[in-house]
């Protein structure tokens, strides 16, 4: 007897139908699975094994070959344990073959006892399922809110048992429940007003949230470059119902919690340890999982004590930082990630930490410092559009209290942010990009025209800083967002000099 039930895998964020056949035959008595499984399905044997009997069926003594089409994907994953299970039981004629094998997919690993136990991916399996034109899917009721916020119908059970009884009773589909909203782990709530003075830095991180730019802060310990650089998430728009299925793709595919409750609703923000390798910054590993750089996407990448992440791994995000994206390649075959983010930096000057403090004496040789800063190299620092350097706050500034010096809360900021983010929106309304650090090169002239006056002090400046074509680009946008913020349709000379003062980095520049 031979039976085909669907199901589906996962290659990247992308999901991908897989046929599950079954064919029960005469002789000794054998298991064997074939379409390239990965030791996870090949040991399903066991489980599948195990929960058919739990569940009260009988396990069929006969040749059990189990195939895994299309044969030359490499499957993985424990999630075709369940419809593993039912061709075993449909083939064995326990469960009567109906219409339901080629309208819904199943997915779910099973527990030895036939209980069903949540997957990864099923934000990914579900869009396929969608657009494959099932009529629903069956998995296990932990996942089943993370399929039904993309609208697809979704059967959640707990078991087996109750799935081969759903399926005798016809398999129909009980109104969806309004799936809740997922939120991914997040910072404790922090406010802008709680940093005091740093006037300058406070207003690089309002650009670098009204245009998507990324940002450097550097400065001796204790000056709030860390503070600021965690209440940029703050800042940010709310995620667009396209970056919230993005980003819940990203996190159900990496197993990450918050994924199976529904769409993402929050930014995400990751701040990896220095100590991070570039393989868990980028991704890979065995399986090509997503790294922090895919985890970030539609969020905030905080990279603290940045010159003390290892050469390789900061020169790995020049990638994600220009394309938005992250491709992984392995000998058979190469996986992309979506990786579009924005980087948030914090560094010391130097590796004692107190190069440039008005009171407190450096004591590195330059030869100490010139290495400790060459792990940012140039072409990394081209990427990055706000270079801000931070002074220690004055006494006075520290002792004031906020009746008498108020600070503007991350409300306000985030208003103004709004605003300028609503004018790109309509300006490239029909682009592919949305914000202002992604304009490309060949329409920069047309969205950030310049007068001769502005073009000169552009020359002048590009001549001062030494900038690359990149980096005149980079300048340009930004000079742009800073427009946007004070409602300006054109980008005059005052915005390109408010944008000049975030690209000088001569203190760090002279000890290189």
């Amino acid at each position: 007897m031979l039976a085909k039930i669907f199901s589906f895998g996962v290659r990247g964020v992308q999901g991908y139908p897989v046929l599950v056949e079954l064919d029960l035959a005469n002789g000794l008595p054998a298991y064997a699975t074939v379409g390239l499984p990965d030791s996870a399905v090949r040991e399903s044997r066991e489980r599948v094994t195990a929960a058919v009997r739990n569940s009260g069926y009988r396990f069929p003594g006969k040749r059990i070959t189990v195939n895994l089409a299309p044969a030359q994907a490499r499957k993985e994953g424990t999630h075709f344990d369940l419809p593993i299970a039912l061709a075993l039981l449909s083939a064995s004629g326990q469960l009567a073959a109906g219409d339901w094998s080629g309208r819904y997919c199943f997915i779910g690993e099973l527990a030895l006892d036939g209980a069903l136990r949540p997957v990864p991916g099923v934000t990914a399996m579900a869009l396929q399922a969608r657009e494959q034109g099932f009529a629903g899917i069956v998995i296990p009721a932990a996942n089943a809110a993370e399929a039904r916020a993309i609208g697809l119908p979704a059967y959640g059970a707990s078991s087996l048992r109750e799935v081969a009884d759903f399926l005798r009773a016809g398999g129909s589909f009980p109104p969806a429940p309004a799936p809740p909203a997922a939120t991914l782990p997040q910072p404790a709530v922090e406010d802008l007003s709680e940093v005091k003075g740093q006037s300058l830095a406070k207003k690089a991180l309002e650009i670098a949230a009204a245009g998507g730019h990324n940002i450097l802060l550097i400065g001796p310990p204790g000056v709030g470059k860390s503070m600021l650089a965690r209440r940029l998430v703050g800042l940010l728009p709310p995620l667009t119902p396209g970056e919230a299925l993005e980003v819940t793709r990203v996190h159900s595919v990496s197993q990450k919690a918050g994924a199976a409750a529904g769409l993402a609703t929050a930014r995400p923000f990751r701040a990896p340890h220095h100590t991070s390798s570039h393989v868990s910054l980028i991704g890979g590993g065995p399986s090509a999982r997503p790294g922090e750089t895919s985890l970030a996407h539609g969020g905030v990448l905080f990279l603290d004590e940045l010159a003390e992440f290892n050469r390789p791994a900061l020169e790995s995000l020049r990638q994600p930082l220009e394309e938005g994206r992250v491709c992984i390649a392995r000998a058979r075959d190469s996986v992309e990630y979506p990786a579009r983010f924005l980087l948030a930096a914090a560094t010391n000057p130097c590796p004692c930490g107190w190069r440039g403090h008005p009171q407190r004496p450096c004591v590195c040789t330059p030869p100490a410092v010139a290495k400790y800063l060459s792990r940012l190299s140039g072409p990394l620092l081209d990427r990055i559009d706000l270079q801000v350097e931070l002074s220690p706050l004055a006494f006075s500034d520290w002792a004031q209290t906020p009746e008498a010096s108020p600070e503007e809360s991350t409300a306000v900021v985030r208003a103004r942010v709004l605003e300028a983010r609503k004018l790109q929106r309509r300006r490239f309304e029909s682009s592919d990009f949305a914000v202002n650090a992604y304009i490309p090169a060949g329409l920069l002239r047309k969205h950030c025209f310049l007068d001769p006056k502005a073009l000169e002090l552009l020359e002048l400046t590009a001549g001062r800083l030494a900038l690359s074509a990149r980096g005149l680009d980079r300048l340009l946008r930004v000079a742009r967002t800073i427009a946007d913020l004070g409602g300006s349709r054109a980008v005059r000379s005052q915005d390109l000099a408010g944008a000049s003062r975030f690209r000088s980095l001569d203190s760090l520049a002279a000890a290189v």
